[in-house]
């Protein structure tokens, strides 16, 4: 929604008519118009046509272009999941090899609290805007089945001595109250 709203505001103001002008030439309600061009409402049918005709618009193309539009950002939506899902892989990945190895030695398991740490915080200074929700669904949701994961097949005692259960908690800690530890310096 709101391409179409855009559209209309540009080109009147392109045609130097003012929300007022417009509702009276289109006769469409002034609130219409200014819903519209706040992208509030997205307009249809006659209501459409009426400011199509007076903006000279041509009504195909706009919708054509209002769908190319949607279908846009579907496509970045997408990739955002996908770029999402590879960092909550990689960074399971990771954990999991410096933790839950069979050969895992003191030092990596201290790498991976470091880890735990410094992956997380950097994942903060970068995303600043986010909320703490917001973050640990985004960036922590992999941590959070990982847990689940480890519980149900090697166990708790193998996830709690391999160092798991320590790194990711704090992890998740960190990206929900990243904010907070931001704004304390």
């Amino acid at each position: 929604m709101g391409s179409i709203g855009n559209i209309i505001s540009k080109q009147r103001k392109l045609k130097a008519l003012t929300q007022e002008e417009l509702a009276e030439l289109s006769n469409v309600n002034l609130r219409t118009i200014q819903r519209i061009e706040n992208n509030e409402n997205e307009p249809r049918g006659k209501t459409l046509s009426l400011i199509c005709d007076v903006l000279n618009l041509d009504l195909e193309e706009l919708l054509i272009q209002d769908r190319s539009i949607k279908s846009q950002k579907y496509g970045i939506v997408i990739i955002n999941y996908l770029f999402l899902v590879v960092v909550n892989l990689a960074m399971m990945g990771a954990f999991g090899y410096l933790t839950l190895g069979s050969e895992g030695s003191l030092s990596s398991k201290f790498g991976g609290v470091l880890l735990s740490i410094f992956l997380p915080f950097f994942i903060v200074c970068l995303t600043k805007t986010m909320s703490g929700i917001e973050r640990m669904i985004k960036f922590g949701s992999g941590f959070v089945i990982y847990i689940i994961l480890v519980f149900y097949k090697p166990g708790f005692s193998i996830g709690f001595i391999s160092g798991l259960f320590i790194c990711l908690p704090i992890a998740l800690g960190i990206l929900f109250y990243g904010n907070k530890i931001l704004n304390q310096k």
